[in-house]
């Protein structure tokens, strides 16, 4: 016959060694060192499919350059050389990936001067509106995910939802143009409101006049990319909610008496949160690129419109720069959201 005292040792024995699941120093080193690996063998991949993916693009760059230009058969090879576009394919791969380890990204063909240069000048636009536009996406996906999934069927939810995925399935080109012939060029009698391109006005103010001069051209490129993104957030909250409202601990606070919104806001959407960290640090990846389809469509001078010149030409030594700048953002930002979900999630240790 088992004795309480015989009975209560397993459990304790249990509770001890469930601390080996609480972080620790060692094992999160262990782990963001083993996701570091992973990242540095994902950008070597991506160096080299840079280099070759490029080179499939149609079209020759010393020809586009030249157009406009009466040059002879003898000076486009004199620009093809100088360019190094006439060596091997192989030499031109040792090459680029010798630069890149020395962090040279070479000389842009079209504008004559060096890609970090060139990256340097238009990574604050992108900066600022893939910035401002992210954390609007974030605020209003989780907020209207928060209030959908805590009240499921109701109209809220029915018409949030809708909405969100109406949104999230248009083309961004299709909004974009879309919100260009309403508010911009005007329809009928009815003038446009906002710039229809640029970053700010040609006769810009200076001073606090000159931030709202800028504030203006960004609504419609702003409003462009909130609608095709926050639905992510939105569905993403909605989904994890859902799952949080069913569980035992919220069902023990409310009989607690505590009050429906202190439930929800002190016990449910921590826990909710969980899954939107590695979404967010996703899309803090892509705030380096920005968009590409939205910046070419308003005339936004960032990276990504500079990317869209760079595959007209084609301009390859600018082509691979902002690429590889986009990609190691992205695979940055999904190392680190894993070592946080690591952190934060013991589901994630104890797998």
């Amino acid at each position: 016959m088992t004795t309480p005292l015989e009975a209560v040792e397993p459990a304790a024995a249990q509770a001890a060694g469930s601390g080996d699941e609480r972080p620790t120093h060692r094992g999160t080193l262990r782990y963001a060192l083993s996701k570091a690996g992973g990242a540095l063998l994902s950008i070597a991949m991506v160096i080299v499919g840079t280099f070759f993916v490029f080179r499939l693009l149609p079209g020759d760059p010393v020809r586009t350059l030249a157009q406009g230009r009466n040059m002879t058969p003898q000076q486009l090879d004199l620009e093809r050389h100088r360019l190094g576009l006439d060596k091997p394919l192989i030499e031109q791969f040792f090459d680029f990936v010798g630069r890149t380890l020395r962090l040279d990204l070479g000389t842009s063909y079209e504008y004559k001067r060096p890609v970090l240069d060139l990256i340097g000048d238009r990574l604050p636009a992108t900066l600022l509106l893939a910035g401002v536009g992210l954390v609007i996406a974030v605020s209003l996906g989780l907020w209207q995910g928060t209030r959908a999934g805590w009240r499921p069927g109701s109209r809220f939810d029915r018409f949030s939802t809708g909405v969100s995925l109406v949104l999230w399935s248009v083309p961004t080109f299709w909004l974009g143009l879309l919100l260009l012939m309403v508010f911009a060029a005007g329809i009928g009698p009815i003038p446009g409101i906002f710039p229809t391109r640029g970053i700010e006005s040609v006769d810009a103010p200076d001073g606090f006049a000159y931030v709202l001069d800028v504030g203006v051209h960004m609504v419609l490129p702003c409003l462009t990319l909130v609608g095709v993104v926050y639905a992510q957030y939105l569905l993403v909250m909605r989904s994890s909610l859902l799952e949080e409202v069913s569980q035992d601990y919220v069902t023990v606070a409310r009989a607690k008496g505590l009050r429906d919104d202190e439930v929800r806001r002190r016990h449910a959407i921590p826990n909710a949160l969980l899954p939107t960290v590695t979404l967010v640090f996703m899309r803090i990846g892509f705030v380096v690129g920005g968009a590409v389809t939205v910046e070419a469509i308003y005339s936004w001078p960032g990276l990504g419109q500079l990317f869209y010149r760079a595959i007209k030409v084609p301009d390859f030594a600018l082509m691979q720069g902002t690429f590889m700048l986009i990609t190691v953002s992205v695979i940055l930002m999904n190392t680190l959201a894993d070592v946080v979900y690591h952190v934060l999630d013991p589901r994630v240790r104890s797998a």
